[in-house]
């Protein structure tokens, strides 16, 4: 539609097709498979491998991974071949490139804001960040906000807004922060990994209706 909102949606941490079917038909642009150990929403890879399958080829799969092996991301690439890797714990840069896809780094916004984005410099690799709401080692999916008026006007490569976000507050987060995309879990959930479709609608409909 012409003047819809250009901001990308991500329903991260799907872990039933019943949710990934329904993030299909809103049509959202990228869906996160969860594999971090600490995780509530983590799939192992023999459920990630038969959700991959529902998963159409318009669609960015993310891998989202949290100080993992070099063993298990090389097991999950193989067996789920996720388009981007999401990085939200101590990898360093070497790390994250070295599986030969493009990677999105989560940069913890939830202690120290100003910390947390001197550390870009040191991601030359990332395709693109990740502000999220928790603190520096803790798991995102949380449902933590930070100051979105804390981040940069300009960065020199997209960048994703995420923690706390739900149809009730996008739109003002888009306004301030004018990220490239959005990135929610919780807030289109009635308990960790079990998404409601009345709320995963409300938020699409909530992006759609910015400018």
């Amino acid at each position: 539609m012409s003047g819809q909102s250009s901001t990308r949606i991500k329903f991260c941490g799907l872990t039933r097709r019943v949710d990934l079917d329904q993030a299909v038909s809103l049509g959202v642009d990228h869906v996160g498979f969860v594999f971090a150990s600490r995780s509530p929403r983590r799939l192992d890879i023999d459920a990630a491998r038969a959700l991959r399958a529902a998963v159409p080829a318009r669609l960015t799969l993310v891998a989202v991974m949290m100080d993992n092996t070099a063993a298990e991301v090389a097991a999950i690439v193989d067996a789920v071949a996720p388009d981007v890797l999401q990085f939200h714990g101590a990898e360093d840069d070497a790390f994250c490139r070295s599986f030969g896809l493009p990677y999105w780094k989560a940069i913890a916004m939830g202690g120290d804001p100003a910390a947390a984005l001197a550390s870009l410099s040191t991601f030359p690799g990332a395709a693109a960040f990740l502000f999220d709401g928790h603190a520096a080692g803790e798991p995102g999916g949380s449902g933590a906000r930070f100051d979105w008026a804390a981040l940069p006007a300009s960065l020199d490569r997209p960048f994703w807004l995420a923690g706390g976000l739900d149809a009730g507050n996008v739109a003002q987060a888009i306004a301030t922060a004018r990220p490239a995309g959005v990135d929610v879990s919780s807030g289109i959930e009635t308990a960790p990994g079990r998404k409601d479709a009345a709320r995963m609608h409300a938020f699409v409909d909530a992006v759609r209706g910015t400018r």
